[in-house]
């Protein structure tokens, strides 16, 4: 298949890092490596687009350049992702329609509380328009499938689980020897939390570990926090840590996602809080890796961790069951080689990419051909 892909609210390559920038080059390169052409549609960002009228003008222009370029080169259907009130998909559905190929959109979600406010209310109307344009919606969070559900008949769509490649976060017993000896930990714990440095939850959420850690090691618990990321909140951070854990916190600063598996091999332990996480990658990656999580339970943390099997969920908000959880772990080494061993398996059962996005792309394929077949009668040519 030759598919015309554009994601509305942060394009390929996007300079800011998020689980969302991770899902989307993940659909992208495992349909190319598929042996499908993938042919980026636009860079155009629709982030508030419809209070941001400067804007307008150069969504028409390329609405009209994606439809002269894929009217000279076909493509066989239009593949969105994500699309939402805060950025609802308003190039896609037109440019589909004026090419006459069907229109996919992957992790739509509705939410109708948004038509409440009058800030959101335009971007509450132009998503709903897109999601109801939509041949198919897929899904990757089971909130988002139900709420579907309410606007779009159930055969339109498909629950996706979140995954990543398991062989691309492995254990490195040579990572973990390094690196514990470059940070001079010796035998004690190592707790790892991963998150951009960026104001608002991200950084809350490390505040939150920074202090839970605070208060575990004043209470004569030995172990390290080591926190991988970088942002404008980093100077914040380190007074922080600086205060409530003097001298056992370490700031490792960004890694490259490739990377990454060697900072999840050297711990023993992974926390963040994960506030309003929509997905929580991160989980994903550390437990592919053999770490038991800590995490609220909140929004889409419940998708990621097995409760009590991979990790712990605590009530959201609640700091001391917070350090009461990173407790229990570093207190019971047989406990948390079990639940990472018991996280590797979860994340190779129900979280491996290849298998899940493989059923993702047996829709794609059904929808292509039963478009073609479709041409190819009104054409009067035999299919």
């Amino acid at each position: 298949m030759k598919i015309c892909f554009y994601a509305p609210f942060k394009p390929l390559g996007h300079r800011s890092p998020s689980g969302d920038a991770v899902t989307a080059a993940g659909i992208f390169r495992f349909l190319a490596g598929r042996g499908h052409e993938m042919v980026p549609a636009s860079s155009l960002r629709c982030r508030w687009i419809f209070w941001k009228p400067w804007l307008w003008p150069r969504l028409l222009m390329e609405r009209r350049q994606a439809v002269r370029r894929f009217n000279a080169q076909p493509c066989d259907l239009w593949f969105s992702y994500h699309s939402y009130y805060k950025a609802p998909d308003v190039l896609g559905p037109a440019a589909a329609r004026r090419l006459r190929v069907p229109y996919v959109l992957f992790q739509g979600i509705f939410s109708t509380k948004r038509r409440r406010d009058l800030k959101t209310l335009p971007g509450f109307l132009l998503n709903r328009k897109t999601l109801r344009s939509a041949r198919h919606v897929f899904t990757n969070k089971k909130i988002d499938l139900l709420n579907l559900k309410r606007l779009i008949p159930e055969e339109r769509i498909t629950y996706v689980a979140p995954g990543l490649r398991p062989e691309e976060f492995s254990f490195s017993p040579e990572a973990r020897a390094r690196l514990r000896a470059e940070w001079g930990v010796g035998d004690d714990p190592v707790v790892l939390s991963v998150a951009m440095f960026r104001r608002g939850v991200k950084a809350d959420g490390l505040g939150w570990v920074i202090r839970a850690v605070g208060d575990l090691l004043r209470r004569g618990r030995r172990f390290s926090l080591v926190i991988v990321g970088d942002g404008r909140e980093r100077e914040g951070l380190m007074k922080l840590a600086e205060g409530a854990a003097p001298g056992r916190v370490r700031f490792a600063g960004q890694v490259a996602r490739p990377e990454l598996f060697r900072y999840y091999s050297a711990a023993d332990l992974f926390v963040f809080p994960g506030i309003r996480e929509s997905l929580g990658m991160v989980y994903l990656e550390a437990q592919s890796c053999g770490l038991p999580v800590v995490a609220f339970d909140n929004a889409g943390t419940p998708e990621a961790i097995q409760d009590g099997r991979t990790g712990l969920l605590v009530p959201m908000g609640d700091g001391p069951c917070l350090a009461a959880a990173i407790d229990r772990l570093l207190s019971d080494p047989d406990l948390r080689r079990q639940w990472g061993q018991n996280a590797k398996d979860y994340v190779r059962e129900f979280h491996d990419l290849d298998k899940n996005y493989g059923r993702m792309e047996e829709v794609l394929r059904r929808i292509a051909d039963t478009h073609g077949e479709g041409v190819d009668r009104k054409e009067g040519i035999e299919p």
